[in-house]
Parts: structure tokens; sequence; C-alpha cells
């Protein structure tokens, strides 16, 4: 069997990668195959329908039950580096919940589950299986709340760069945090409301120290909602601001390309007139100095006239 299905088992108040399964154990899956979903069809009878729906990509939040297995899919926030850029968004978490472990699966890795991996969580029994999976939520929680702060960085430093030059790039970054926001607030609606599901207990059995637990991560949860939604309205206000003052400095730009085109009309004009042949001739037309001296004058009176009709 490939390595992507995983067995984990906290020793010592550690979690620690496992060789064999074991009851109580932590089973984690990534991307698994043909032979793999088959594996855990079997060997955990897994509902295959439970199974299709944690595998499937564009599944939101959500809890649901059958037979003896319980599945909780939640949506966890990502960050990509694309094109030498960061880009956050999120992606669905299976985690099930059978009588004798937890299972997890997913499409691809997650730092919340690494983390869990590798041993950084501590104090996590794997074999209390309510107390582990709200685990895995109260870190979901912390990891929206930390990556919605380095959203709020990124903004305010687009922020400051457009304040000294509005091009697009800063622009495109600013659309590109707004997206990120857009998957955030989505996303954190669901799982909200998957959490509140889960509270009132029809799903799975919570003790006492279960609820204390769950209400911390619901309140994390809340925290990161509005934290979104804060975020989402000063982008927009920001990106208002800023398309007015690119508008308003267009059209300074157009004023002024005018104004400059008008005075350079002037001796144009003049030479133009000076250069025709008249019968009878212009006044001073013998005066080679008279058109420029002409010129001058009138381009300094059109100066003064387009200055006060504050066109520079």
């Amino acid at each position: 069997m490939s390595t992507v299905v995983n067995f984990y088992k906290t020793v010592n108040g550690r979690i620690e990668e496992i060789k064999e399964y074991e009851e109580g154990c932590w089973v984690n899956c990534i991307a698994p195959d043909e032979e793999e979903v088959d594996y855990l069809l079997d060997f955990f009878d897994i509902p295959p329908e439970l199974l299709r729906s944690a595998l499937d990509e564009e599944e939101s939040a959500h809890i649901d039950s059958e037979d003896d297995t319980t599945l909780i899919i939640i949506d966890v926030p990502v960050v990509e580096k694309v094109s030498g850029s960061i880009t956050y968004s999120t992606m669905p978490i299976g985690i099930m919940i059978t009588s004798r472990n937890v299972i997890t699966v997913s499409l691809k890795e997650s730092t919340i589950l690494t983390e869990f991996s590798e041993g950084v969580v501590r104090n996590v029994m794997t074999n209390y299986k309510t107390h582990f999976v709200l685990h895995i939520m109260l870190r979901m929680a912390t990891k929206y709340l930390q990556y919605l702060k380095q959203i709020d960085k990124i903004s305010n430093r687009i922020e400051r760069n457009l304040r000294k030059s509005a091009k697009n790039k800063e622009l495109n970054q600013l659309l590109d945090v707004e997206k990120s926001l857009v998957y955030f607030s989505s996303s954190l609606k669901s799982d909200e409301i998957t959490l509140e599901k889960i509270m009132r207990g029809r799903f799975i059995k919570l003790y006492e120290e279960d609820q204390d637990l769950l209400e911390d991560v619901l309140i994390e949860v809340k925290q990161a909602v509005d934290m979104t939604a804060t975020y989402l309205n000063i982008l927009n206000g920001t990106m208002d601001v800023f398309a007015s003052i690119i508008s308003n400095n267009l059209n300074i730009v157009m004023k002024i390309q005018a104004s400059l085109t008008l005075l350079v009309s002037v001796p144009t004009v003049i030479s133009g007139i000076y250069g025709m042949n008249i019968i009878g001739g212009l006044p001073f037309d013998a005066i080679w100095w008279f058109p420029l001296a002409l010129s001058a004058v009138l381009m300094i009176i059109v100066y003064i006239f387009l200055k006060r009709k504050d066109m520079f």
C-alpha cells in the first residue's frame, strides 16, 4: 500500500507516527488512489457515499451521519505561492468518526493536519475522538485568524504603494486579496453553521470538557467571520477611493494636455497666417520678428487665462 495512508497515535502527550494500524489511532489519508479507497471502505466499513463526499473538492462544510460513521467536512485555509506572489484560498477536509477511529481524508496536504502529524500540537489524545476532532477545528480557526492578519498586512503594504503610484500591478494585487477574503468569508460561514449543528449534540456525543472546547472553537470562528467582513468592507472602500483617484488623475492629465495643445497652437496659427500670400500684405509683414513677438504675447495672455481657470 502507498504511504499516503498513515497511522498516528498519541505517545507521552505527543502525536507520533506508527507503522501499523491500532484501535484508537488517527488515520490520515491524502489523495488516495483506487486501491486505498477500497482499503478504507473495506477495513473501516465506511459508507461509500460519505467517502465520495469527503473526496469532492467542491464540497462545502457540513455534517452527515450514516450507520456508525459520522462525516464532518470543514473548509480550511490554504496559502500557496503562485508566480512569486502569495495567494490564499480554502480546501475541504473530510473528518470521519467511526466506532474505532478518526479518519481524515483530503485531496492534498494541509498545514493544519501536518502540524498534528509532526507533533507540533501537543496534549491531544487521538483515542479521544471528539476531543481530537475539536482540536483539529480549533487549529483550523486559529489558522484562519493567522492568515487574516497576514492578508491585512499585505493589503496595507499594497495601499502604501498605491499612494505613491497607482499602477495596474497594485490594483491586481488588491483584487487577489479581495478574492481571498471572499473565499474565506464563504468558507467560514459554512464552518460556523457546521459547528452550530455539532453544538446541538445530535450527531456527536459531547462531554462537558468537549462543550467548553467547542465553544472556544465557535468563538474563534465567529471572530474570523467578523474580521473577514471588516477587511472586505475596508478593502472595497479602498478600491473605490483609488478608482476615483485614478479617474481624477486621468482628468488632470487630459486637462493639462489640452491646455498645452492650446498654447502650442498659438505660434502655429500666427506663423501660418504670416506665411500666406495675401494681396496687399499683412500689418508689419516686412518686420521678421513681429510674428515671433505676437506669438509670445498671445501665448502669455492664453497662459494667464488658463492659469486663472486652474488648468495648470
